[in-house]
Formats: C-alpha cells, sequence, structure tokens
C-alpha cells in the first residue's frame, strides 16, 4: 500500500507540464495558427519574435500585436478492465496570449518583445472517476518573456536571437486509496511556483529570390525548477498521520524541450503565400521524474518514475490569399506526433498522435489597425494503454479541441 500511494504522488505533478509540452499548446499567433502554425520560412510580422528571430529585420514598419485563443478541449475515457467506467472532463475554457511588439532601431537592426503562454491548461476530471487516485484536477500556468535583437546582414539575408525567461507554477489535486472519516477518501493537493527558467530563440533567415524563402530557428531546452513546493492532505484518518504529515515541502526538476524547425515559403505572386514547416521536438530529454521530500511521503523522502520520451516530429503546411486590400483569407493543417512510449500514458493530457485543421484572416479596418481571427480543431487518435508503468490509469483515451482565437494589431 505505501508503494503504491507514493508512486500516485510522485507519478504525476510535474508530468502535467510535460504533457503540456507534448500537447504544444502551440497558440503562438492567431495570424499562423490560420495558415496551420507555419512562419518559420516566412516574415511573419511581429510574431516572428517566436517563430524566427531572424525574418523580424525584413519587417519594415514598427508594430504591436495582442492577441489570445480560448481552448475548448473534451477528454473521454473508458476503463479496459471494466466496460462500464467510462469518464469526461469537464475543463474550464483556457485562455493562452500572446503580446508582441517590434521597433526598428536602425533600418537592418530591430529590436523587439515577446510575452506568450506556451504551457498553460486545466483539466478536471472529478472526483468519482476510475482513476480519481491518480488526477482529479490539474491546472497549469506559465509564461515566456523573449527580448530579441535581429539583423539583416543583406537584402537576401537576417539573424536572430532572444533571451527566453520562463516562469510559471502548478496545482494537482487527487485522492489517496484510504478510508478516511465517515466513509470519505482523503484528497492531497500540491502547489507550487518554479523558479526562473533561462533559455535562449535564434534564427536565420535567407530570401534568395521574391518568390522563395527558408528559415531554421531553434528554441532551446529549459530546465525549470520548483523549490519549497506545498503538499498538503485532507481527511485523512489518524492511522495514516505518520505517512502524510503537515507541513511537508517537495523540489522537482523538469526539463522543457528544444525544438528545430525548418520552414519554407513561397509566394508564387502578391496575392499567395505559402508555407511548409518541420519540427523536431527534443522530448528524449525527459526520462525521468524525480520529487524528494522534506518529509517521509508514503514512508520515504523521494519518489522517480520513469517517462522514457522520445523525440516528436511536427509537420505543417498553410497558406493565405489576399482577396482584397483589405481582407486576406487563410488555411491549415498539420500533424503532430506524440513523443509518450506505449506504457506511460497518463491521465493529465493523454497524448496521441494529432491532427489539427485551422483557418483564419485578417481585416484591415485601417492602413495601420488589423484584426486577425482563427480557429484551430485538434483532434487526437484514440488510444488504449492497457498496461500502464509510470502510475497512470490504464484504459483508453479520446481527446478534441476546438479553438477561436482573435488578435490586434497596429503599425506606426
Amino acid at each position: 500500500m505505501k508503494s503504491k500511494i507514493l508512486a500516485l504522488l510522485g507519478g504525476t505533478l510535474l508530468s502535467a507540464s510535460a504533457m503540456a509540452g507534448g500537447y504544444q499548446v502551440n497558440l503562438a499567433s492567431q495570424r499562423q495558427i490560420g495558415m496551420g502554425h507555419t512562419g518559420t520560412g516566412i516574415v511573419a510580422g511581429t510574431s516572428s519574435i517566436f517563430f524566427n528571430p531572424g525574418a523580424m529585420s525584413f519587417l519594415r514598419e514598427n508594430g504591436v500585436t495582442i492577441g489570445a485563443s480560448a481552448i475548448v478541449s473534451k477528454i473521454a475515457y473508458r476503463s479496459t478492465e471494466f466496460t462500464s467506467a467510462t469518464a469526461n472532463t469537464d475543463n474550464p475554457i483556457g485562455t493562452p496570449f500572446e503580446v508582441y511588439a517590434v521597433y526598428g532601431i536602425t533600418e537592418k537592426l530591430k529590436a523587439g518583445l515577446g510575452v506568450y503562454t506556451p504551457f498553460g491548461s486545466t483539466v478536471n476530471w472529478g472526483d468519482e472517476w476510475n482513476g480519481r487516485f491518480g488526477l482529479t484536477q490539474l491546472s497549469l500556468e506559465a509564461a515566456f518573456i523573449q527580448p530579441t535583437l535581429s539583423y539583416q546582414i543583406s537584402d537576401k539575408v537576417g539573424v536572430g536571437a532572444g533571451l527566453v525567461i520562463a516562469t510559471g507554477g502548478v496545482n494537482l489535486q487527487r485522492q489517496l486509496p484510504l478510508q478516511g472519516p465517515d466513509g470519505t477518501e482523503p484528497g492531497v493537493e500540491l502547489d507550487g511556483g518554479a523558479n526562473t527558467g533561462f533559455g535562449f530563440n535564434a534564427g536565420i533567415y535567407f530570401q534568395p529570390t521574391e518568390a522563395f524563402s527558408i528559415g531554421i530557428d531553434y528554441r532551446s531546452r529549459i530546465d525549470l525548477q520548483v523549490e519549497g513546493g506545498e503538499v498538503s492532505f485532507s481527511d485523512l484518518p489518524s492511522s495514516a498521520s505518520a505517512l502524510f504529515q503537515p507541513g511537508t515541502e517537495f523540489s522537482a526538476e523538469l526539463p522543457l524541450p528544444s525544438t528545430l524547425t525548418v520552414g519554407v515559403g513561397y509566394r508564387p505572386n502578391d496575392r499567395v503565400t505559402l508555407a511548409v514547416d518541420v519540427s523536431r521536438v527534443g522530448w528524449s530529454a525527459y526520462e525521468k521524474l524525480r520529487f524528494d521530500y522534506t518529509k517521509p511521503v508514503g514512508g520515504r523522502l523521494f519518489s522517480e518514475n520513469a517517462r522514457n520520451y522520445d523525440d516528436a516530429y511536427i509537420y505543417r503546411i498553410g497558406g493565405e490569399y489576399k482577396s482584397s486590400d483589405a481582407l486576406t483569407l487563410r488555411a491549415g493543417v498539420y500533424y503532430d506526433t506524440t513523443p509518450v512510449n506505449n506504457g506511460y500514458l497518463t491521465p493529465e493530457t493523454p497524448d496521441a498522435n494529432a491532427l489539427g485543421l485551422s483557418a483564419g484572416l485578417t481585416y484591415h479596418l485601417s492602413d495601420d489597425f488589423s484584426v486577425d481571427a482563427s480557429f484551430l480543431y485538434v483532434n487526437k487518435e484514440e488510444r488504449t494503454d492497457p498496461a500502464n508503468l509510470s502510475g497512470g490509469v490504464a484504459g483508453t483515451f479520446k481527446s478534441v479541441a476546438y479553438i477561436p482565437g482573435i488578435g490586434l494589431n497596429y503599425k506606426f
């Protein structure tokens, strides 16, 4: 019993961060969402701060962009052991956002600042489902701040780089497999904020002709550390008080993986832009998850669970059509492969290969002001994992998400 409780406590908290990354929120720009979230091989406006800092030097105007999305996600579960055991999440709407600003110091040197939220959502399974001892609710918040410089070496080549400052926090709740007072099930809550982590985003942009362009972008791995996180318990029976002591704190480290992206852009005429991106995400950095406790939890001062993720690829294609001086239309598609191996599926954000379909538009209200709108539909493959090796819940999971978004752009 002690080892089972310990595995449940130690196997989920920061894996949720990784799964959010594996899920890869990927909502860094409303314009680029409409194009399947491509943008490395083209000049993507102010959001080049994220997609390729090298392309930022090709912007000819100063600009500010503010945007946000609304994530409506659903996850369904069916037990492989008890066919009548099913569950559905009741998730609140997530609201990731992005803010970008670019200013030309000289004609060739540009400075920019980006603030965006690559991780952040809430998963709520409730306290009655079959996997309540693994998870009832998870809330994750994270924000990246990226000051950036970009320089146009020639009329064909631009380079750029930015420092990435990452911070965040997490709250996780679950039930314990014990009987509390009056027959209730005890609960555990883990709450902690991550120390500031640092990384970088660097890119090069090459435009050999008016019609053709190529870009390479690398976003580095960032190690986030949680120290002094609080572990609290509720409705514990007196017989378990020695195993779960009040005032317990935890620490842990999580690698957020690197991403290498190669993108190509093609403009056959002034009205049409096509883009293709291929990304390799370095999820193999996430081999295990270890928690250290200030007081014994389940009789031990640490817990460790294997993750053994693989590197994953994302394939994207998108396009836009300028139908008039005021209106531009967009569409895109991507295929996102999962880094999670069989045996390591967990209920925080059950991961599987995903297909994303998107559409969007920009409408110019004036020469200086425009509005972006986007819609993304994400459909993950149904996935069954009957032999879980990482403290998760055996069963079949199916996930979908509907994500509208809006952005405002101002040039000066």
